[in-house]
């Protein structure tokens, strides 16, 4: 069993349903209206604990009822909150989606999340240094994403760096990662338009790009490589990545070569994107195993 620790952000989803996506300054009328979990560090907790690895996640929420439901679904899906403290008089993070069109628009509101500091990760480095695995992405404090990429480059922990959202990347993170996840937006921000080739050729086996229903793209030090993705009717796309990225952790943590662990990955994601929610799509072991 493959022992993961995650770090990043929890949140409530409160997501509509419309045929129509609004312009600016323009009304429509919804179809549902849902809360559920989420928050890209808790999505790919909740998934990687589904896909059998031991996981522990190092995170804050609001002393709210939003931060109370968080942790009571963590706990329902066998994930360690011994490091997920909930913040004094903050709200917990929220994330407000709206799904039309077959696709998402996602704002995303941190609150809690940036209580997620350097100082805390201090209380949490013995989970980081027994982890096989570090899973970590950038709903939360830049400085500490640098904090922890130092933790783990001084004890020896892979470190998988999902670069989402966007935003730019110091140089000294990159190095630290064992992995980065960009997709094709996050990469063009992280290294310019028009370089994304020129990177993967500079990183081999550490940089995959995910190009959506394309594949994933990597250069394995000889020639660039894409392992395509699997073809699914989408019901909601949201989690796709994260799930993704849990699955490419608890692969590459078990001792699987890269192409498999991207197509175990890719697997899992797919199967993720045909049912709703976030969280509520993804896939246990069996499942991916048996679709493979």
């Amino acid at each position: 069993m493959a022992n993961i620790c995650v770090i990043g952000s929890s949140s409530m989803d409160l997501v509509v349903t419309s045929s129509k996506r609004p312009g600016a300054g323009e009304t429509v009328l919804g179809e549902s209206f849902k809360t559920v979990p989420g928050g890209k560090g808790a999505n790919q907790a909740v998934a990687a604990a589904r896909l059998g690895a031991s996981v522990s996640m190092i995170g804050r929420v609001g002393d709210d009822h939003f931060g109370e439901a968080i942790l009571n679904n963590f706990r329902a899906n066998q994930v360690s909150v011994d490091y997920v403290e909930p913040v004094t008089d903050m709200e917990s993070g929220t994330a407000h989606i709206v799904l039309a069109e077959g696709d998402n628009s996602i704002v995303v509101v941190k609150a809690a999340n940036d209580e997620v500091t350097p100082a805390y990760i201090d209380q949490a480095v013995q989970a980081i240094t027994a982890a096989d695995m570090v899973l970590i992405q950038q709903e939360i404090p830049e400085e500490t994403v640098e904090h922890v990429s130092r933790i783990c480059a001084e004890h020896g922990v892979p470190l998988l760096l999902n670069p989402a959202p966007a935003r730019p990347v110091k140089d000294e993170v990159i190095e630290n990662a064992a992995y980065i996840t960009p997709n094709q937006h996050e990469a063009a921000i992280m290294f310019g338009e028009g370089r994304v080739s020129e990177a993967l050729c500079r990183y081999p086996n550490k940089l995959f790009i995910t190009e959506g229903s394309s594949g994933v793209r990597y250069f394995d030090g000889q020639e660039e490589v894409v392992i395509p993705s699997y073809k699914v009717e989408a019901v909601d796309t949201t989690g796709a990545g994260d799930t993704f990225n849990a699955a490419f952790a608890v692969a590459l943590a078990e001792g699987k070569p890269i192409a498999d662990s991207i197509r175990f990955a890719n697997r899992a994601a797919s199967l993720s994107v045909m049912k709703f929610g976030a969280q509520g799509g993804m896939p246990t072991r069996q499942e991916v195993e048996e679709s493979l």
